[in-house]
């Protein structure tokens, strides 16, 4: 699209031009929005506006930012989560007039996105938090962009925004979640769905290099068998990257420190999930598997330990499993859509739990439709999971979908000989264990009431009659 240079076309300021901010302002700019720059690096902002041409303009303060804009004016910020952007509003709040709006286009905690929101009201300003997926590549070619403001703000901003994000099939992914910070908590939980996803993959690549001690680009011959699958996605894309990549005669994922870091949105999401009472142990088992990758000294020491004990750590479990490389690899490629479904789930019902906890009216099966491109968690997957909440918006009942019904026979073969050869797989295991609580009709919690009235007194319900009662119970 050619850029416009009326005075009528979308007016915006950015503020933090660092990866994800340049190549939002020239994706924004080459969909028609004029800009005014600022960031604390004075040269960035020239250099930004020369590539970007008449449709930017560098500013060298936030004065001059505010003034370059017309009203309502629309301020993006794109600073780090945390201090940054409460440190950004504070300057520009007195210099913005009511109507006005900031958006708060970072990673933030939503709590702070809703805290903020009510400091910019009490001004008559509107703060909106958008969660942005895709990445720098998405952030120029066009995010997924998850919106939380008031419906008035939202509508107002959408055209701009809808224009420079993805599309799938015409339609573009941007999604309004709700008012405060909807938009914030939804893109919280994409990530730690994706942080589940990201495990599945990386203990799949475990299984084939330690099981069947196949290297770099043998495992990357197997994930690319998965194409054009329900097993594919936009993360396996980067795991064939990975596996593909060379350093002279080495595979370079051989040459990574075994140690993945996180920036917290997984840790919000497995807190959260414990704030509303929601059951995802897979989310939060995502995240303790990366706090265990970074305690090397203590594994490498327990692992020369049990060496030294003369302990098998194979067992009769994976006589029954398929031996090869190639039946473990067909059979991680049931499991991988089976077990990533379900960390999917327990997302979406977090964030139902916690739409209805905030009334923020989020409708999932937009949620889902959002997803569909631009975003990190794209795959063949979510377009299955936006028609299914799209006919019944109850996460649950996606349990009972193809890829759950059809790959959890292999997915038990393969958390079966993993745990027979003494292989972690806690994503894996998770979510096969929550789905087979959820589809267990009598469980043992019984025996727990039963002994927290034991101890404690704590009262029980019968199934033969109404009430709580206390039993006596014999001695031991």
């Amino acid at each position: 699209m050619s850029t416009p240079s009326a005075s009528a076309s979308p007016a915006l300021g950015l503020v933090g031009l660092g990866t994800m901010g340049a190549n939002l302002a020239r994706n924004f700019a080459r969909n028609g929005a004029r800009l005014a720059l600022f960031d604390t690096d004075r040269a960035r902002g020239l250099a930004l506006a020369a590539g970007v041409g008449r449709a930017a303009s560098a500013t060298d303060s936030l004065d001059a930012l505010v003034a370059a804009l017309p009203a309502p004016r629309t301020v993006f910020l794109m600073v780090p989560a945390g201090p940054p952007v409460d440190e950004a509003l504070a300057a520009l709040l007195p210099r913005l007039a009511p109507g006005d709006a900031v958006i708060d286009g970072g990673n933030s905690f939503w709590r702070d996105t809703e805290r903020r929101a009510a400091t910019a009201r009490a001004r008559g300003v509107d703060f909106l938090g958008f969660g942005i997926s895709g990445g720098a590549e998405g952030a120029l070619k066009g995010p997924a962009i998850m919106a939380g403001g008031e419906a008035a703000a939202l509508a107002r901003l959408a055209p701009l925004f809808e224009a420079a994000a993805a599309r799938h099939a015409g339609i573009a992914c941007f999604t309004r979640c709700g008012p405060g910070g909807a938009g914030h908590f939804v893109k919280m939980v994409h990530n730690g769905i994706e942080y589940a996803v990201m495990q599945l993959l990386a203990e799949a690549y475990l299984l084939l290099r330690d099981d069947h001690g196949l290297g770099a680009a043998d495992i990357g011959r197997h994930f690319d068998g998965w194409r054009g699958t329900m097993a594919d996605s936009f993360l396996l894309d980067c795991a064939r990257r990975v596996l593909a990549a060379r350093d002279g005669d080495a595979a370079l994922v051989d040459l990574i420190v075994d140690a993945a870091e996180q920036k917290g949105t997984g840790t919000w999401t497995a807190a959260a999930a414990l704030e509303f009472g929601v059951p995802a142990p897979t989310l939060a088992e995502a995240v303790f598997a990366r706090g265990i990758s970074f305690q090397r000294t203590t594994r490498h020491e327990l692992a020369r330990e049990r060496a030294g004990t003369g302990v098998s750590t194979a067992s009769a479990a994976t006589a029954s499993a398929p031996s090869g490389p190639g039946a473990t690899a067909a059979d991680l490629a049931a499991a991988l859509p089976a077990a990533s479904l379900v960390a999917h789930v327990q997302g979406l019902a977090l964030i139902a739990a916690a739409s209805t906890a905030q009334g923020w009216r989020i409708d999932l099966a937009a949620v889902a439709r959002g997803w569909r491109a631009g975003c990190i968690l794209r795959s063949p997957l979510i377009e299955q999971v936006a028609e299914s909440l799209a006919a019944a918006p109850d996460p649950m009942r996606l349990l009972h979908e193809p890829p759950v019904v059809k790959g959890t026979e292999a997915w038990r073969r393969v958390v079966a000989r993993a745990v027979g050869a003494a292989h972690a797989v806690p994503v894996l295991a998770s979510a096969l264990a929550y789905l087979d609580g959820f589809t267990t009709r009598q469980s043992g919690a019984n025996l727990i009431q039963g002994m927290r009235d034991v101890f404690g007194r704590h009262g029980l319900k019968r199934t033969d009659k109404p009430g709580t009662f206390n039993a006596e119970w014999p001695e031991a």
